[in-house]
């Protein structure tokens, strides 16, 4: 196959139920692309389902001996990425068609490196929450402080940059410093604020509760050295915003 202009990294684990749809809203973008599963141990169906791809040449699947986290599973597939971008990708998400090609129209236009989009909210079952989240169309550092406002399965990003900055610290959001550390050497974000991301809410996630993904973001504010009190301050900031983003129009 020729070079893709997109590598979707997508950890799974036991993800049996929602995988495909993953998958397939991946293969039916309308740009050049490759598919990198990480199995990160799964001990349901996972894999079988996944057999349904391995004879694609843009499909590639890498199995972790033992669960390790999304943290270190996206960076397994960072790393084999071959495309000029990687977008992010979550098991149990999927996208619109168009929602590539429209993110690298306005990165290119912006000249940025990472980019996010909109999203509506899904129930487990897929069924739409009626909620869109939506994403401004230019972000920096100090708006990402009180709000993050890059969702990992919206983030499409230009490979070197994210392979220069792989996540870590999978006990916060692991994504979240990872943009972080881009705004501060790259400036600012571009948004799509079309809700291209079918973002399924389940409470049995890491984050799943808005007190947890709070406590999540203050741990994470202060694994990128900000001093515990402004940290606090963002934290209480970031949960009005978290209810605000989930709960009301």
């Amino acid at each position: 196959m020729n070079k893709p202009i997109v590598t979707v990294v997508i950890p799974a684990y036991n993800s049996e139920k929602h995988i495909k749809k993953a998958i397939d809203s991946a293969f039916n973008q309308d740009v050049e692309l490759e598919v990198i599963v990480i199995n990160d141990a799964s001990t349901d169906k996972t894999v079988q389902v996944l057999e349904a791809y391995q004879d694609r040449a843009d499909f590639t699947l890498l199995h972790n001996e033992h669960n390790s986290g999304v943290a270190l599973s996206r960076n397994r597939g960072v790393e084999k990425a071959r495309g000029e971008y990687v977008a992010f990708l979550d098991a149990d998400d999927w996208w619109e068609t168009g929602k590539l090609s429209k993110q690298l129209v306005a990165m290119r236009a912006k000249g940025t490196v990472i980019c996010s989009t909109a999203r509506e909210l899904v129930n487990s079952d897929g069924t739409s929450k009626g909620k869109i989240v939506g994403v401004k169309e230019r972000i920096t550092y100090p708006m990402m402080l009180r709000q993050n406002w890059l969702n990992c399965s919206a983030v499409l990003v230009r490979s070197d940059v994210i392979k220069e900055f792989p996540m870590q610290h999978d006990d916060s959001h692991e994504d979240y410093i990872t943009w972080m550390k881009i705004l501060q050497k790259y400036q600012e974000a571009t948004g799509v604020d079309e809700p291209l991301l079918k973002y399924r809410v389940s409470n049995d996630s890491k984050s799943g509760s808005r007190w947890n993904s709070a406590k999540m973001m203050y741990k994470a504010q202060r694994y990128l050295g900000i001093s515990p009190i402004k940290a606090a301050f963002y934290f209480c900031a970031y949960a009005v915003n978290g209810v605000k983003k989930y709960y009301f129009n």
